[in-house]
């Protein structure tokens, strides 16, 4: 990107790949969440039926073997294959010849839950028919930095690979990830993003007893409610979001569309609760806090927050506090909304899906809604996009992304 538009020399983003539970792609994700289209349902993925949570957002109509040929579906597990099937999206999206700068290209995909379904899957088999009939590649293929290695095998990529977990905050680090080995000069491109696929009866029924988990199983397109004072808690989802990201000088060298710049964030820690937000929110707040002022946006400069929004009882209420205390009277005025009301929680995949939404959301001058936002929780007292989607002329934005073990992760966006 030329200096004079991109003074800063910010990382582009130029592809965007994407396999949620309202599309198969990022064009068809991007207009059903505009529309406040829902993709929860039923389970599919497994009998449910026992359990008090039979509810989920799944990727429905994603042909593995169709994608990657019947061996190579059979080696790897399901998060892998969604993010292979994105990445190749993302990379198609922003017109790159990866062959051509393999040596300059890195890969950083995280995940959190990984292959649990297949973990599930093999230890039944170990303990109803012994050890021969585990898989060759259930080791390999479920740990948690094989969906980067696949993309890197699938694409031919040699630079930098690597994956980090985060718990639900991962997809927006994997982007700050990106940011870093583009600035220090270890890639002129990074394939970035997250990747989940644990809906299965192991992960189901420790969720349902640990509690966070909606219980509105005869509702399933309105049982996730970011900031309703009826919410019951979250909808787990599988899904990933991969981006590409360049170097400006990249970008603007091979005359690439950019979709906006990665101008800052931050990372920061509740040191709290294994699972449970930290109540005040002072911590994620400082994490909102350092992410604009990395990014050279002012409060009152910020025209979106893509919220974490998960719809349990606590998270709600602390982001809300948060958002507040890092913005201070400027949160009257910042338009806010949720996806989880629409796909649930893509888990590793969420904070890249909340950042392809600002980045959507700037291009376009519309926002999506944070649908079932019925009943307003006088705590959450944000300007919510509340039902259906709001018009609104917008070049910076943020997404929030707090995870398990209180890791705080927000993303910072320009528009060029």
């Amino acid at each position: 990107m030329p200096s004079s538009v991109n003074p800063a020399g910010d990382p582009v983003v130029t592809g965007l790949g994407a396999l949620t539970p309202v599309g198969l792609d990022a064009p068809s994700t991007w207009k059903a969440l505009v529309a406040g289209q829902s993709g929860i349902g039923t389970i599919t993925h497994f009998d449910a039926s026992h359990l008090a949570t039979r509810i989920a957002g799944e990727v429905a109509g994603f042909d593995a073997v169709e994608t990657l040929g019947a061996k190579r579906a059979h080696r790897t597990a399901r998060f892998s294959q969604l993010a292979i099937a994105a990445a190749r999206e993302a990379v198609a999206d922003a017109g790159l010849d990866v062959e051509a700068v393999s040596d300059r290209v890195g890969v950083a995909i995280g995940s959190a839950v990984a292959g649990t379904p297949e973990t599930e899957r093999n230890v039944r088999a170990l303990i109803e028919d012994g050890p021969r009939a585990v898989s060759p590649f259930y080791v390999a293929s479920t740990i948690l930095n094989m969906a980067s290695c696949e993309v890197a095998i699938d694409l031919g990529v040699h630079g930098p690979v690597t994956a980090s977990s985060l718990a639900c905050a991962t997809g927006t680090y994997s982007l700050l990830e990106a940011r870093r080995l583009i600035l220090s000069g270890e890639a002129d491109v990074v394939i970035a993003g997250g990747t989940d696929a644990g809906i299965n009866e192991a992960v189901f029924a420790g969720l349902s007893n640990m509690g966070p988990l909606s219980e509105r199983n005869d509702d399933p397109t309105g049982a996730s409610r970011p900031f309703d004072s009826d919410r019951d808690g979250f909808v787990f989802g599988e899904g990933a979001v991969v981006m590409v990201i360049e170097s400006a000088e990249h970008a603007a060298a091979r005359g690439a569309k950019s979709y906006g710049r990665v101008a800052g964030g931050a990372l920061t820690s509740d040191a709290f609760h294994m699972s449970a937000p930290e109540p005040s929110g002072d911590y994620a707040a400082g994490a909102i806090r350092l992410a604009l002022e990395r990014s050279g946006i002012a409060p009152e400069e910020l025209g979106y927050i893509c919220a974490h929004g998960t719809a349990t009882r606590a998270n709600d209420t602390s982001e809300s506090h948060a958002i507040r205390k890092a913005l201070g009277d400027a949160t009257d005025h910042i338009p806010a909304s949720s996806p989880k009301s629409m796909v649930g929680h893509l888990i590793a995949a969420a904070g890249a899906l909340a950042s392809m939404i600002c980045l959507l959301g700037m291009r376009d001058g519309v926002l999506p809604p944070t649908i079932n936002l019925t009943n307003p929780d006088p705590e959450c007292d944000l300007d919510h996009i509340a039902l259906t989607a709001r018009q609104a002329d917008t070049s910076t934005a943020i997404a929030n992304a707090f995870g398990f073990g209180g890791q705080n992760c927000v993303v910072a966006f320009r528009r060029d």
